[in-house]
């Protein structure tokens, strides 16, 4: 008698793990992240591209102009490797346990520090880069809108930023609902092409220009003070430069992968062919645009340059696309998070509606924040230090520590606590900076106005 009963709730516990693991699997087939895992190794080079290559370009002329020569070209290279070799990290991680992939960043987390502190510690992270990057690129997309209405029709009546954040979110609006990595792969292309575009404009125009003749290439800062915070808050800019690795597995994700062929092949040569794009976006800008106007550039060049007027112009419409690319691949991590936990946790049925209402609030909540706080340069410096430097610094060498415990005082060892020192001290110094300059630029700022 009792042997039946056994076997009965055997049977129906196994059609309820039956029930559990079809379900997980069409929500998985839901969620932006793994819905889809088809994509060629180009995909990952210019999402890479798109996520990497911010409009923090434009503003490292500037941040060269408060590190001086040395340091500036030195931080510019040391970050450029550093990033790229944690990169590698994560790329190698992404599959590191065999017939298990981590699609997403907070995933290893938890495979490296625990189930409960991996979410600690990754999450908060995660989401300040990817809401930080969201809000600030509501706001360039703004203003490089008005830019290029104010150049276009310099006699026009002027119309406010707000209006123009307006204007750009409303494209998110609808773009918003593109299901997952694999549909904005044609926006994101589009938008890894603007970027070289308007950087190759960036130094081109700024040759042409060349050096000015009362060029100066001393500090601008009156104090001692002002220098040295000045110095922090540009380190702050180079980290937000190269601050891809928020979504690097993410992207990953999409790529398929079978034992003989991981994904990590064709996703490190994306990788490669998007960092040879970002140096060439990069150095170029950084130091032939300090080299032309020393510590007069504005911190975002293009405002430096005015003249020809139709080519600033259209530079300022290609950072509006790139702009538009970066917003959605930042985002949707960020969707896939919300739509988990309201899904998995909250038990919500994965409908449109639910995705229609979940990801326009995001937008519009985005949207608020920017409008509200357009104080560009100084947020990027305090948002830079306090999530960018650890996601992309030094938390993935933490993990690798922590996972593959390589031998003391061996190469990897050293590596990775060259990379963990760099970037503590980056996220030390950076939001200081930063946090300096909001001060200073709130203090003429009206709300709305």
């Amino acid at each position: 008698m009792g042997v039946e009963t056994t076997n009965n709730d055997h049977g129906y516990t196994q059609k309820e793990d039956d029930e559990q693991v079809a379900r997980q699997k069409a929500i998985d087939d839901w969620l932006p992240i793994t819905s889809s895992r088809n994509a060629k190794w180009w995909y990952s080079a210019f999402h890479n591209v798109t996520a990497m290559v911010g409009a923090g370009v434009l503003s490292l002329p500037y941040a060269m102009s408060e590190l001086g020569w040395g340091p500036g070209v030195a931080v510019l290279i040391l970050s450029w490797i550093i990033t790229l070799y944690t990169l590698w990290q994560m790329v190698e991680m992404h599959e590191m346990v065999p017939g298990k992939r981590f699609d997403r960043y907070h995933e290893l987390g938890q495979h490296a520090f625990g189930e409960k502190l991996g979410l600690y510690i990754v999450v908060p992270q995660q989401l300040i880069v990817e809401i930080g990057v969201c809000i600030v690129y509501m706001v360039t997309g703004g203003k490089s809108l008005k830019k290029f209405h104010d150049i276009v029709c310099s006699t026009c009546k002027p119309i406010k930023q707000t209006y123009f954040i307006m204007i750009f979110a409303s494209v998110h609006f609808v773009l918003s609902h593109l299901p997952n990595f694999n549909s904005i792969s044609g926006v994101s292309l589009a938008a890894a092409v603007m970027s070289l575009s308007y950087s190759t404009i960036a130094w081109s125009a700024s040759v042409d220009k060349g050096v000015q003749p009362d060029v100066q290439y001393g500090y601008k800062a009156s104090s001692k003070a002002g220098t040295v915070f000045n110095f922090f808050s540009a380190l702050g800019d180079v980290a937000f430069a190269y601050a891809g690795h928020n979504v690097v597995l993410e992207i990953q994700a999409t790529i398929p992968s079978t034992p003989e062929k991981p994904s990590k092949g064709p996703m490190w040569r994306g990788v490669i062919v998007a960092y040879i794009v970002v140096a060439l976006c990069y150095f170029p800008v950084a130091l032939i645009g300090y080299w032309m106007y020393g510590n007069s550039v504005s911190d975002n060049i293009l405002i430096t340059l005015e003249k020809p007027v139709w080519l600033i112009a259209m530079a300022n419409m290609f950072v509006v696309v790139h702009v538009i690319g970066s917003y959605q691949i930042y985002a949707m991590p960020v969707f896939d998070m919300m739509e988990t936990v309201l899904v998995k946790k909250l038990n919500f049925r994965p409908t449109m509606i639910l995705r229609f209402f979940v990801r326009n609030i995001y937008v519009a909540f985005t949207m608020f924040v920017g409008i509200t706080f357009p104080f560009f340069g100084g947020l990027l410096g305090f948002f830079g230090g306090f999530a960018f430097a650890p996601t992309t610094y030094f938390l993935p060498c933490i993990m690798w520590l922590a996972i593959y415990k390589p031998k003391k005082f061996g190469l990897s060892w050293w590596t990775n606590w060259i990379c963990i020192v760099f970037g503590v001290i980056l996220m030390v110094v950076s939001p200081i900076g930063g946090m300096r300059q909001i001060i200073i630029q709130a203090k003429d700022y009206k709300f709305y106005n």
